[in-house]
């Protein structure tokens, strides 16, 4: 349960507890870019199950109805470049950038791009 879920390229080779998912496979970084986006939170906020006022449950079933898109070697070198980036050093502007190439590689209209928004963990 969780009200947000950051998500963590590690390429430090960090422990976890039990309380953290770890994911592996290809295009990692496109993927970890897409977890921390505004559209993902978006899909969040309707794809899984709320628990008290503001926490969300964490399955892999909800995560099973979240489509991804596979991205060629060219995108997922820009999308590893962009969330190691923003890992060395946060900005709004960095993750508005991420944003955007989100939008870009799912075709998202302006409108859809406009009721998405930006979505900012608080």
């Amino acid at each position: 349960m969780t009200k947000y879920m950051p998500f963590y390229l590690d390429n430090k080779n960090f422990y976890t507890n039990q309380k953290c998912f770890i994911i592996t496979g290809k295009n990692i970084g496109f993927l970890t870019a897409f977890l921390n986006s505004s559209l993902f939170k978006y899909c969040y906020i309707d794809n899984f199950p709320k628990l008290g006022e503001k926490g969300r449950e964490l399955s892999k079933i909800f995560f099973d109805k979240i489509s991804v898109i596979q991205p060629n070697n060219d995108v997922e070198k820009q999308f590893l470049s962009a969330v190691i980036s923003i890992q060395e050093q946060y900005t709004k502007e960095k993750v508005l950038a991420i944003d955007k190439m989100i939008f870009d590689i799912y075709n998202l209209s302006q409108k859809e791009r406009e009721i998405i928004g930006f979505i900012e963990i608080e």
